[in-house]
């Protein structure tokens, strides 16, 4: 079932994040299904943390653009969506390659909407799995 309500595609995406902080990070918007979004960042050294393993902001930084990207897309015309909570669980140290994140709604309610994203190395292993929650703003 397709979630979307406003028009969506890889390259608005990008555009829209065009010399924001993801653009900065190296970050790439991959693919836009019915009901997901996937994105990835580099392990690099833009990245990395001084122990040379992925930093893990920056694994909370792809999972809220990610779950804020779903939040914003699937509201009605008009209506924003703002962070209200965002967790993560560090499972799996990534050194090199990259992190890629999808994420899908749990719940899409009028005023909230919950977003799980979950974060996989190269060799397709878990590296993190993170939960957004999201409040959902009336037009102005």
């Amino acid at each position: 079932m397709r979630i979307w309500q406003k028009p969506i595609s890889v390259a608005l995406l990008s555009e829209s994040h065009h010399d924001t902080a993801p653009a900065h990070l190296g970050m790439e918007f991959l693919e836009v299904g019915d009901d997901f979004i996937r994105a990835r960042v580099p392990v690099d050294h833009r990245t990395r943390q001084p122990h040379g393993i992925l930093h893990g902001g920056v694994s909370v930084v792809l999972a809220e653009t990610l779950g804020s990207c779903g939040a914003h897309y699937s509201c009605p015309e008009g209506f924003r969506a703002v962070g209200l909570d965002i967790n993560a669980n560090h499972i799996k140290a990534a050194s090199s390659g990259w992190v890629t994140g999808i994420t899908r709604a749990v719940h899409i309610g009028r005023s909230t909407q919950v977003w799980q994203i979950e974060m996989h190395n190269d060799a397709g292993e878990l590296t993190c799995v993170s939960r957004i929650t999201m409040a959902v703003l009336s037009p102005r």
